[in-house]
């Protein structure tokens, strides 16, 4: 694992503090129609349909079942909501990527996330989630594109890194920062996580807790 950024450290206390308290459902959206008002700082998470979100916003959260997982990808149908504590929303957004799921359903999928990273002034960044297995493929570059283009923050998160040896991690990490260096809209920070042992967690909700701290909602 790479070593903490100094300017997170501080934020260690803050950020498990922050994911402490109450994380509650509180709206589904399937079109740009209804999604719900912009009242808090939203932090959303999208990735492969089977790079472990679900997962990761469970072990964000230290809670089994906040988010919904499946051994089937492509489940999450709708951008879910999360209020966390009342500090902010978390998006857990549909997963992308998954061929055995209707192609018209895919292209639903798709203009709803357009539709939602469009001109949303509440969204503060997003994590875009990576499998440290396999690093940055054509479709996440893709989705790289579309983040770039609509001019959204968004930052790496590698899942999965326990399944890895440290040389391999490592190598994963110089990888993705290699490829997201000439990003207009990348966050230059690569965060290797992994929600089986819980390493590059608090890390993690030290990030978004100084990103929420810059935000003046924390």
């Amino acid at each position: 694992m790479t070593e903490m950024a100094p300017e997170t450290d501080p934020f260690l206390e803050t950020g498990r503090k922050l994911f402490a308290g109450a994380a509650d459902f509180i709206w589904a959206a399937t079109s740009l129609k209804n999604l719900p008002p912009m009242d808090k700082v939203e932090i959303a998470f999208a990735g492969r349909s089977n790079v472990g979100k679900s997962s990761l916003v469970n072990a964000l959260t230290g809670r089994n079942t906040l988010a919904r997982t499946s051994h089937t990808p492509g489940r999450t149908q709708q951008l879910n909501f999360f209020d966390i504590g009342g500090h902010f929303h978390l998006v857990d957004m549909p997963g992308y990527g998954y061929a055995a799921v209707e192609k018209q359903k895919v292209q639903a999928w798709t203009k709803l996330i357009h539709d939602y990273l469009r001109g949303r002034a509440s969204l503060a960044r997003v994590y875009v989630l990576i499998d440290s297995r396999h690093g940055i493929k054509p479709l996440d570059a893709a989705v790289l594109d579309g983040l770039d283009q609509a001019a959204v923050s968004y930052q790496i998160v590698l899942t999965k890194g326990d399944e890895l040896k440290e040389g391999e991690i490592e190598k994963c990490i110089a990888d993705t920062a290699q490829k997201i260096a000439k990003r207009a809209a990348a966050f230059p920070e690569i965060m290797p996580t992994s929600s089986r042992s819980g390493s590059g967690i608090p890390e993690l909700r030290a990030g978004i807790a100084k990103l929420l701290h810059e935000r003046g909602a924390a």
